[in-house]
């Protein structure tokens, strides 16, 4: 099998992290505009409410609201076929419950995607991504609340009708598994635990709410248009075993296991044994379902797996434990590891891709991919990041090997922060992902210039040669 001619080949961002204009065009407060900018090792402040006096990264971001023309044109210079990008729940509707879209919401995507077609560049959207409204939190406690469930359909439906014809590949929660694997599953699903709250039991629960919402919306967006591709989006952990010792293995296999309880949800669209035995794992009850969620979920099964992947860690053993983007691991002495403390590891995703296709059988797509690093202005303005193209070659190829001689089947390729903006993980600027250089800083300064480093130039060779140039 070789990689698809019409390979999608493109590079991913996400509303609260890029776009900026927070209140511009009638958008409410999401999650993301409450949450303080902070650094690697230090954990993100959640407030009630904006204070005049912080600093809010997601405010203005990079300003894709403003620039996106601009971006667009940037994008298409490198040869992009696809960009992934994220609708604001919050500018479509502001609260998040109301009966009527907004408007001067709607048309912003509608003129971002007229702009990304005129250059033959294909959207793929995801509808929730660390942007639940924060009057959704606040009022219904988010997702522990079933009626988050009619909300979310409603603006799935919504955004399916108005953009028919002009968006094709959707997925409906980014990583939507870190909701059982962190201990504060904010960005994932809008939930901060209460004192004396049995967590593990409200995650079962606000998940089975995710899964009924996707297959909902899953049903009327095939409805809606046939030609419609809808998927789930996981995080992959790889996770290896510290050593040869069976209970090495089993923890190992026990770190992956909430990975599979989202994917057979989505892709099975059934509770397997996996999920059960998570239940046992987490002492917590099956979810309270209603009459025909069962059959809702096996109806409602996404067409296609997009993930992200970034570094693997180990398990067991009394490994070293490192922090990753949202997860943590143990250290792989065979492995090198950057500045926020990731492990490089690119035969990683061919790993990972191997045993995605292998378990579900339906087409995978990496939606995100990268690393963030410390990037140099030079004084000519010139911006030299061998290191990104590095780590991005070797990962290329792992990818290609998986497609060329384990025949799995991928739908395309998006590298994470193809554009410089805002880390979810830590709300810093200076870890920077993309082929393009923005001008923005921690302390919220800089003139938002876009400026191309070397990696632009080296994928765009790539995506000219269909990856056969690297």
């Amino acid at each position: 099998m070789k990689l698809r001619e019409d390979f999608l080949w493109g590079g991913a961002t996400a509303a609260n992290q890029y776009e900026g204009a927070y209140l511009e065009g009638g958008k409410g407060l999401s999650i993301a505009d409450v949450e303080r900018g902070a650094r690697h090792g230090v954990q993100r402040q959640i407030d009630d409410y904006v204070h005049e006096d912080a600093l809010y990264p997601s405010h203005e971001a990079t300003d894709f609201y403003h620039h996106y023309k601009e971006d667009i044109a940037l994008f298409a210079e490198m040869g992009f076929k696809c960009f992934r990008m994220s609708i604001a729940w919050t500018r479509i509707f502001p609260n998040g419950d109301e009966e009527e879209p907004n408007e001067e919401g709607l048309k912003f995507y509608d003129d971002v995607f007229d702009e990304l077609h005129k250059y033959g560049i294909e959207p793929v959207v995801t509808l929730s991504h660390y942007e639940t409204p924060l009057y959704l939190v606040q009022k219904y406690g988010s997702w522990r609340n079933r009626k988050l469930v009619d909300f979310f359909v409603r603006y799935a439906t919504t955004c399916f009708k108005r953009y028919k014809g002009k968006v094709k590949y959707w997925m409906t929660f980014n990583e939507i598994n870190a909701t059982m694997r962190i201990p504060r599953p904010y960005h994932q699903a809008g939930l901060i635990f209460k004192e004396g709250e049995d967590a593990n039991q409200t995650v079962v629960q606000a998940s089975h709410h995710m899964f009924v919402a996707s297959a909902k919306a899953v049903i009327e967006g095939h409805k809606i248009d046939p030609e419609n591709m809808i998927g789930c989006m996981l995080l992959f952990p790889e996770t290896y075993a510290a050593t040869c010792s069976p209970d090495d293995q089993v923890a190992a296999r026990e770190k992956m296991l909430s990975l599979y309880y989202y994917g057979d949800a989505h892709v099975r669209g059934y509770y397997s044994n996996t999920c059960t035995s998570m239940w046992k794992r987490l002492n917590a009850k099956a979810p309270e379902m209603e009459p025909g969620d069962e059959e809702l979920m096996l109806a409602g099964k996404v067409d296609y797996i997009g993930f992200s992947y970034y570094f693997s860690s180990i398990e067991g053993g009394n490994a070293e434990q490192i922090e990753g983007n949202v997860i943590s691991g143990g250290r792989n002495p065979y492995l090198k590891i950057t500045d926020w403390g990731w492990q490089i590891d690119p035969v990683g995703l061919r790993n990972t891709l191997n045993k995605l296709y292998d378990r579900y059988q339906v087409p995978l797509f990496i939606v995100e991919n990268g690393m963030g690093a410390l990037d140099t202005v030079e004084e000519d303005g010139s911006i030299h990041d061998p290191y990104r193209i590095e780590y991005l070659r070797e990962h290329i190829k792992e990818m290609i090997k998986a497609v060329e001689e384990d025949d799995v089947d991928l739908m395309g390729y998006t590298p994470w922060g193809c554009i410089d903006l805002v880390s979810a993980g830590t709300g810093e600027m200076r870890k920077r992902y993309g082929f393009i250089y923005v001008d923005k800083h921690d302390d919220g300064t800089g003139t938002l210039k876009r400026s191309r480093k070397d990696s632009f130039y080296w994928y765009k060779k790539v995506i000219e040669t269909n990856g056969k140039e690297l």
